[in-house]
């Protein structure tokens, strides 16, 4: 009888663990790509096939809770952080942020170039000065220096020839143009203005080459002024065509009025400066004229083209020639001459840039003059100081003081603005 009952008991636990088998395989064989067991205290969650959209399916959050809570033995997970896609460079700065604070920093500091040409009693350069034997005033107040140097500088220069001096002195200044060529070094740039009664380029800036060759042999054969009196009758007179002392044209009123001679030295400079504003800063801008410093019916005035002059950094060099040549003329705008007229314009450029004028009669004095001058320029002693400008176009004076040994002349700008003028 006991045999019997453990045959049957076996027999109903081989049973038991078939119909076991047999539930497991059926409850199992859906989540067969659940990577996880199905957890005793966390029911298991069914995964449907084709996952829902996006948009339908919200994000956990603060406003949004999942649907089916964690566990109280596991902590919640934090929730996302909330973060704004922009589209690039669509940012909107925090106002009162440093960043912005950084780009929107205004200064209004300036600093401010000063060449400087020292020389004795005898018109030499005096060497070997240092930023300790030289003080500069801005408005009479003293400035400290931030920058000195001696090493010379490469030169843009503008050479502004004046055709409307007489035939004598444009031929004169033609057989000097040799020596002009030979005072610029080969890291020189060059451009050759003329004028008379208009201004004309004959030659952008280019570096001393056959270019400038070139262009310098073809103005040897330029022509002054006539030095006769203005032709006011005959056959070139103004009333036109005559056939046997009478005209053409009875009708036509006879008028003999001679040609009003006209001598835009300004405009030639402001035309010249313009260029000059637009070469390299690192070099040094000079204008270098040949004239005999008379100035009449030019469109720009002297101050205005002042302004541009001392704007953009230019130093006016001049070689007097005629009546610029007389051994004053030089010294005319230091002396402040009353009712000098317009010939003495050349001076005034001169003195309020920083630069000289060499009056000179004979050829050989002209040839010289083009090496001091071109020299002079290269080797200055060059000071810079930082001011603090306020934004205008005030004009502002510098006063360039030299403690040296000996007696000595100083050749510097007047003064400078602290903004471009306006055009």
């Amino acid at each position: 009888m006991t045999r019997r009952r453990w045959r049957q008991g076996s027999w109903l636990g081989c049973w038991l663990c078939l119909v076991w088998l047999v539930a497991s395989a059926q409850t199992q064989q859906p989540q067969q790509d659940i990577p996880d067991a199905p957890s005793a205290t966390r029911p298991s969650q069914t995964f449907p096939s084709t996952p829902p959209p996006v948009a339908a399916q919200p994000l956990p959050g603060r406003d949004n809770p999942p649907e089916n809570p964690p566990a109280s033995d596991q902590p919640p997970p934090p929730p996302p952080p909330d973060i704004a896609t922009v589209p690039a460079s669509g940012e909107t700065k925090e106002a009162g942020s440093p960043v912005d604070q950084v780009y929107t920093l205004k200064t209004n500091v300036n600093f401010v170039l000063v060449p400087v040409t020292v020389k004795d009693d005898g018109g030499h350069l005096v060497g070997g000065l240092l930023a300790k034997d030289f003080s500069v005033l801005e408005d009479g107040v003293p400035q400290r220096l931030s920058f000195f140097t001696s090493d010379p500088f490469p030169l843009s220069v503008a050479v502004i020839f004046d055709l409307g001096m007489s035939d004598a002195a444009v031929q004169k200044v033609n057989e000097t143009f040799s020596a002009l060529e030979g005072a610029f070094s080969p890291f020189d740039e060059v451009a050759i203005y003329t004028y008379s009664s208009t201004v004309s380029t004959a030659s952008d800036f280019s570096a001393v080459n056959r270019r400038l060759e070139a262009v310098l042999n073809q103005l040897k054969t330029a022509r002054g002024r006539n030095n006769g009196p203005p032709v006011t009758s005959g056959p070139l007179g103004p009333q036109g065509p005559v056939i046997n002392g009478r005209s053409v044209d009875p009708s036509a009123p006879i008028v003999y009025t001679p040609p009003k001679e006209s001598r835009v030295l300004n405009d030639a400079v402001l035309r010249a400066a313009l260029d000059l504003s637009k070469r390299d800063r690192a070099r040094r801008k000079m204008i270098f004229i040949i004239s005999d410093g008379r100035e009449q019916s030019s469109k720009a005035s002297y101050s205005d083209v002042l302004k541009v002059l001392l704007s953009n950094e230019i130093q006016v060099y001049a070689v007097g020639v005629e009546g610029a040549a007389i051994p004053v003329y030089n010294k005319i705008q230091k002396l402040r001459l009353p009712r000098l007229g317009y010939s003495d314009i050349l001076p005034k450029y001169a003195s309020a840039t920083g630069g000289e004028v060499f009056p000179e009669f004979s050829r050989s004095a002209i040839e010289e003059s083009y090496h001091r001058a071109i020299g002079d320029t290269r080797n200055q002693y060059t000071l810079g100081y930082t001011t603090r400008a306020t934004p205008s176009s005030a004009y502002r004076q510098i006063e360039v003081r030299v403690r040296a040994a000996q007696k000595v002349d100083v050749y510097a700008k007047d003064g400078y603005y602290p903004l471009p003028p306006r055009r």
